[in-house]
């Protein structure tokens, strides 16, 4: 009977490892839109509304060279930069400026924001404005005419998120995959190679992740998980082409 036992956990141990999940589905993030506000200079998060979690400040640009450098004043906490849905990296308080690869002319800009904390460390500990604010520039020039939406990432319901045939065209979504279980027990979601983001299961929410993290994985509790299919939801903020995640039976680190 302990062989046996044996044998159906390597079993479990083995489909699970090796099982991979196609995210094959997007639903956009107009779905969890909030009330959009509009206004010459970047507004923090609260002043937004928003205490934590996640927001888009968008506007439009007029480059009068080719790769201009962007340049923030505060970023609390991380920010990934798009151009004409164009991921072109990520800003944050350590790193304040970055190349845009544009043409000149007119583009999109928009600007993913995440408050990771309520609480400002440092100098800055009796200041605790979240998200961006302050002068923004590009090369040099004050940008102006900024509309603020707030996005509500954890708040939101999942399961009533619509999804379609993967279609994103490269700018932060939501994404779906279905796995297969045939034992329900404690396994790991392998995150490694996706940006920042967090993840549902069965439409229980099961975590963040962050690749500069240490642990690169997402513990699944058995009491989440259901013999048969499961749906995995994920919410990535820098849409880096990845389409694939894993399941593994312990965790992962960089």
């Amino acid at each position: 009977m302990k062989s046996f036992s044996l044998i159906l956990g390597l079993l479990f141990m083995t489909s699970v490892s090796a099982q991979e999940i196609q995210m094959s589905e997007t639903a956009s993030l107009e779905q969890i839109y909030g009330e959009v506000q509009e206004a010459q200079e970047l507004l923090p998060m609260n002043e937004l509304g928003i205490e934590f979690g996640y927001a888009l400040y968008e506007t439009t640009v007029t480059a009068g060279e080719k790769n201009p450098v962007l340049a923030l004043e505060n970023v609390r906490d991380y920010a990934s930069v798009y151009v004409d849905g164009r991921l072109q990296g990520w800003i944050t308080e350590e790193k304040k400026t970055i190349a845009l690869q544009m043409s000149a002319g007119e583009h999109t800009l928009q600007l993913y924001a995440e408050n990771i904390g309520r609480i400002t460390y440092g100098p800055e500990i009796l200041d605790n404005s979240k998200g961006l604010f302050g002068s923004i520039t590009l090369s040099g020039t004050e940008i102006e005419n900024w509309k603020m939406i707030p996005l509500a990432v954890r708040e939101c319901s999942v399961g009533e998120l619509t999804f379609t045939p993967q279609a994103n065209g490269g700018i932060p979504c939501f994404y779906k995959g279905l796995f297969t279980v045939e034992t329900p027990a404690e396994t790991y979601l392998d995150v490694s190679g996706w940006g920042m983001g967090e993840v549902w299961v069965n439409g229980h929410y099961a975590g963040s992740y962050w690749e500069q993290n240490a642990q690169q994985s997402i513990q699944l509790p058995a009491d989440i998980l259901q013999k048969g299919t499961n749906s995995l939801i994920v919410f990535e903020l820098k849409s880096n082409g990845k389409r694939i995640m894993r399941l593994s039976d312990k965790a992962i680190f960089n």
